[in-house]
């Protein structure tokens, strides 16, 4: 009995290598159509196979789009911290050639003075409390630099110095509402008589100097322009202060007022030059003092 389950069994045995070997030898001929055990398993792997396939590309993709994110905020910082200098490199550029100008100007501004002595000087400081009366500058009485010199800009005039120590000076505006804050000028007309005046006053609402005590009849237009005198030897002659925007009476009734627009920019200074008149008379002097007591 043992011997039949035992022979049996290599029987059973000896037939399932047979139909495997047919299987086999049947699965690898050419067909043009699969069995269904065939199509069954082999459906079976790709619906197994693509439950993992999606899943793993998905995640994959996930790692590759979070890889070029990092690269991206890399390349973003890196063109941020570039544009950043590119800035401060074109602000630094557009100062330097600004500045440059105005030196080119105010070079020009010197070699035009006569009989004076320019001291070049840079603004250090200014208040903002009193923005369109004084400002700081880097020169002193070391410098050469006396109270009551005129100071000016390649554009115009813009006032005196008022006090002086010996590394730095404070400069009295055209704009101050000072009382002593006077200047003897000149309208100077086209194919006109010029017409004496005083620069006294400024209006904060029209932005411009008051020019004061036109002789009624004088012949002043928009549009002229108005220069420094030269009386007095504190202020050089033929500088421009401004010019004419409008003429109207004054309260007196004799005379009449013009507002000037100042040809310097009171609001923006950064380069200055102090004019250090070299040739003073006593005639030119008592002039001066007499406008000013006036």
């Amino acid at each position: 009995m043992p011997q039949f389950f035992l022979n049996k069994r290599l029987i059973i045995l000896l037939v399932s290598i047979i139909i495997l070997v047919a299987l086999i030898g049947f699965s690898i001929n050419d067909r043009e159509k699969l069995t269904l055990p065939e199509q069954f398993l082999r459906d079976s792997m790709g619906w197994v196979a693509g439950i993992f396939h999606y899943p793993a590309n998905g995640l994959k993709d996930f790692f590759q789009d979070v890889n070029e994110l990092k690269d991206t905020y890399k390349e973003n910082e890196e063109l941020k911290a570039k544009l950043e200098e590119y800035v401060e490199l074109s602000v630094k550029v557009s100062t330097l050639e600004a500045e440059n100008k105005e030196l080119r100007n105010l070079l020009g501004k010197t070699e035009s003075i006569r009989d004076y002595t320019p001291i070049q000087a840079t603004v250090i400081a200014r208040n903002p409390d009193r923005w369109h009366e004084i400002l700081t500058l880097n020169r002193g009485s070391n410098h050469g630099i006396e109270a009551n010199m005129a100071v000016i800009t390649s554009e115009g005039l813009i006032g005196k110095i008022q006090d002086v120590s010996p590394f730095t000076s404070t400069v009295q505006l055209l704009s101050a509402p000072a009382r002593t804050n006077r200047i003897s000028a000149i309208i100077q007309g086209k194919d006109r008589e010029k017409t004496l005046g005083v620069i006294e006053g400024y209006d904060n609402v029209r932005e411009a100097l008051l020019f004061k005590r036109i002789p009624y009849d004088a012949d002043v237009q928009e549009g002229d322009i108005v220069i420094s005198s030269g009386l007095g030897g504190v202020f050089p002659q033929e500088l421009v202060i401004g010019t004419v925007l409008e003429v109207f009476p004054a309260d007196d009734g004799l005379t009449k007022t013009a507002y000037v627009e100042p040809a310097a920019n009171l609001y923006d200074i950064n380069h200055v030059i102090v004019v250090d008149r070299t040739m003073v008379s006593d005639a030119d002097t008592t002039g001066e003092e007499e406008v000013e007591e006036n």
